[in-house]
């Protein structure tokens, strides 16, 4: 393991505040996790403080602490605390802990302000910009790092820009970008792009002999949202960006009576008419999510959240057509690698492809993901979670993180929708459910699909097909 130059800037920065405005892919929590696993082993009975947007976020850097741990030959124990009231969910958070021999312990925990009341040492705040209150845990946070009775307290703030007004671009604006005139700088503030990264990664030999200009440049081409990159690389603030998905609107619609798993009976008989399906295609990098709503009087059910990972594209399509063939409509991802499967399964004669403005009335809609289209279903996504909402979802962390991982960004008058990539996917089950509503918003049951057989030739309520080829 090892530290690039501008990650040793920063480690090497004993300031007492501390501010990486640093891009993506830069490895924000990997120096992090060095800075606070370092000082721990070094310095007896010195506590940090890891708190990050979510539990999952916070562990994570935790993880790279044990990493680093074993790369000092450091023994320590893991353990778990309680940490602060109960949440909105009457979820009573918990945090995560490593102690090491030395009496220094390392927290990580949710950074909100229930949980971070009452502790007390070092702090780290991960990608502080994506807190969903940050003005709310610095106000609860800040007199703890400032009370000298056990020690001068040290943070580090960590974080990619999400728009302007919250309380990570007010501590850069006031010391960095335009400190206030007559003021004592109180922060030191470490700015790096994706271009820095990449000059020290080719010094390296990282890039398998590309320059540091073609692996921008690479990076650059298959950036998803290129709406997003002067702020998810080059540190520069968008006008806005918010959740699409706040959690006290994500509760509005959590019940427990919905539901992840289904059992396959549901996807026939009497209840297709009212079955409608948002479809989200990975292959890699990110799973496929298939998630089923049910309407029961002006009510959509979810009935199932079907999650492939690691699965060929034929599996994916038989545990796919399985569903869609029962169902009353459904959307799929016609992007990228969803091109091909897409067009598979609409050569199935029961289900067809769903194109009114070519006379086609199949099942299945095939949804290019334009900036327009994105602009079509994740408005109506937030406008179905809004009281009263008619929405139901499980009660369920690892769908309420997705589904609040989604953001709005709004830069010189254009607005886009965007989530960053992480180990669990991309939003996938935000970006299914958003199809789901819009399979859902067509009225009216799945025609009822009547198959000719003449001289090799299909017919399909009035659309021909030849040896199962669309014409």
């Amino acid at each position: 393991m090892l530290l690039l130059p501008f990650q040793k800037e920063l480690a090497a920065d004993k300031t007492r505040f501390r501010i990486a405005l640093w891009g993506r892919q830069s490895g924000k929590g990997y120096t992090s996790a060095f800075i606070s696993t370092s000082d721990a082993v070094s310095s007896p009975r010195n506590n940090w403080i890891i708190a990050a947007p979510t539990e999952r976020q916070a562990i994570e850097t935790l993880e790279k602490c044990k990493d680093w741990a074993a790369e000092f030959s450091a023994t320590f124990a893991e353990g778990e605390v309680e940490a602060g009231d109960a949440d909105v969910f009457g979820v009573k958070p918990k945090a995560k802990i490593i102690v090491f021999g030395n009496g220094s312990k390392i927290y990580a925990l949710p950074g909100r302000p229930a949980s971070l009341r009452g502790f007390s040492g070092n702090l780290i705040l991960d990608e502080f910009a994506f807190f969903e209150n940050g003005a709310a845990v610095w106000k609860a946070i800040y007199p703890v790092i400032t009370n000298p009775a056990s020690g001068v307290k040290r943070i580090l703030i960590t974080s990619t820009p999400a728009g302007k007004g919250n309380q990570f671009h007010k501590l850069v604006d006031e010391n960095y970008l335009n400190p206030i005139e007559g003021r004592k700088l109180h922060w030191s503030v470490h700015k790096v792009t994706i271009h820095q990264v990449a000059k020290d990664w080719e010094a390296a030999g990282m890039l398998a002999g590309m320059t540091a200009g073609e692996y921008v440049e690479e990076i650059r081409a298959g950036f998803d949202t290129p709406e997003a990159w002067p702020q998810e690389f080059e540190c520069e603030f968008a006008d806005s960006d918010n959740f699409l998905l706040p959690y006290d609107i994500l509760a509005l619609a959590e019940s427990n009576q919905a539901g992840k798993f289904a059992a396959p009976a549901i996807y026939g008989g009497t209840t297709a008419p009212s079955l409608f399906l948002g479809i989200d295609f990975g292959r890699q990098n990110d799973p496929t999510v298939c998630w089923t709503l049910q309407r029961e009087g002006d009510v959509l059910w979810t009935r199932e959240v079907l999650v492939l990972k690691g699965m060929s594209t034929p599996d994916q399509q038989a545990a796919l057509e399985t569903r869609l063939r029962g169902c009353a409509r459904a959307c799929f991802d016609y992007t990228g690698p969803g091109i091909g499967l897409g067009d598979y399964l609409v050569r199935d004669p029961a289900i067809g492809i769903y194109a009114p403005d070519r006379h086609r009335f199949g099942r299945l809609e095939l949804c290019v993901f334009t900036p327009a289209f994105k602009r079509e279903i994740f408005p109506r996504l937030r406008r179905a979670f809004e009281a009263p909402t008619r929405l139901r979802i499980p009660v369920d962390a690892e769908i309420r993180e997705d589904l609040h991982a989604m953001r709005q960004i709004v830069n010189a008058g254009q607005y886009t929708y965007f989530a960053a990539h992480t180990k669990e996917g991309h939003s996938d089950r935000c970006t299914a459910l958003a199809l789901a509503l819009r399979a859902a918003g067509h009225k009216g049951p799945a025609p009822q699909i009547t198959l000719f057989r003449r001289a090799d030739r299909w017919r399909e309520g009035g659309i021909r097909r030849e040896e199962g080829v669309l014409l």
